[in-house]
C-alpha cells in the first residue's frame, strides 16, 4: 500500500501525469486526464485516509508506485 500522502502531494502527482483541474465544489476538487479518468480529491487534507488514497489511485489509472 502507498504511504499516506497529503492532498497537495496527490494533486502534484496527478498534475505531473496529465491531469487537469476541472471544477471544485466545497472541499472536493475534480481532475480529469485526456483518457477520461476522473478523480475527486478532498482539498486541504494533511493526510488522506488509506481508503481514500486507494480510491484515488484506482480512479486515476496510474501505477500505485507513483504514489510511494
Amino acid at each position: 500500500m502507498a504511504s499516506l500522502l497529503s492532498s497537495a502531494q496527490v494533486v502534484e502527482i496527478l498534475l505531473a501525469h496529465g491531469f487537469a483541474f476541472v471544477s471544485q465544489k466545497g472541499s472536493h476538487i475534480k481532475y480529469r486526464d485526456a483518457a477520461g479518468h476522473t478523480v475527486i480529491v478532498p482539498a486541504g487534507r494533511r493526510e488522506l485516509p488509506r481508503g481514500t488514497l486507494a480510491s484515488i489511485i484506482r480512479q486515476s489509472g496510474l501505477p500505485r508506485e507513483l504514489f510511494n
